[in-house]
This record gives structure tokens, C-alpha cells and sequence, in this order.
């Protein structure tokens, strides 16, 4: 399969979670089915300054944050850390995490895998 970036889909949204702001998901692999039924998202996500992915749980999954531009905070378990192009954030299955861009959009890729 080829998917070009003309026909990858791009929803422009509230955040998540009870977070502010929008966020814009571009989802790289279309849901469970092509991701053989081991996860749920594989995304390039941006959020915006002054937006956040609301603190949330991870229940029966987990979620990577892949960082490629931007600047913001991670929260990881309630500890907040500084967010930085080319950092890597895991979300364990049980924990919780949420993120927010400071200043400039922050680009990232989502993924979710099952546990």
C-alpha cells in the first residue's frame, strides 16, 4: 500500500481529553484494520500554542510521542518535563500523560498500540 500525503486524512479538532485549543491529526494508518488489530493510532499530529492534549489514562493500551518540531511541556504522571524536537515520550499501559505547545505548534507522531 502507498498512502501520499494528498489522500492521508487531516481533521482539524477540539483537543482531547478536556484539553484547550485544537489540535490537527493526520492519521498515517486508517484505525485497528491496518494496523492488523495491535493498536488504534498512528498519527502526525499538531498541536497548537496555547492548545493541549488534556492529562488522560491509558487503560489496555499505550501511546509514544515521537516530538519532530515545536516546543511545550509533557506532562509524564504529573511530573511536567520540558518538550524538545527529536524526544521520545512513552505512556505505559496504567499511566497517564498529557501535552502542551508553548509558543510555537508542536509536531509530533501518535502512536497507540494495544496491550
Amino acid at each position: 500500500m502507498v498512502r501520499r500525503k494528498d489522500t492521508v486524512t487531516s481533521v482539524r479538532k477540539p483537543s482531547p481529553f478536556d484539553g484547550v485549543g485544537e489540535i490537527t491529526v493526520r492519521s498515517l494508518l486508517e484505525g485497528p484494520e491496518e494496523m492488523y488489530e495491535k493498536g488504534r493510532v498512528f498519527a502526525h499530529t499538531t498541536v497548537y500554542p496555547g492548545s493541549a492534549i488534556g492529562f488522560h489514562k491509558h487503560t489496555g493500551d499505550a501511546e509514544t510521542y515521537y516530538i519532530m518540531s515545536g516546543s511545550g511541556k509533557y506532562n509524564d504522571n504529573g511530573t511536567i518535563v520540558d518538550v524538545h524536537p527529536g524526544d521520545v515520550y512513552f505512556c505505559g499501559d496504567g499511566e497517564s500523560h498529557g501535552i502542551e505547545a508553548i509558543g510555537e505548534p508542536i509536531e509530533m507522531i501518535a502512536l497507540i498500540l494495544y496491550h
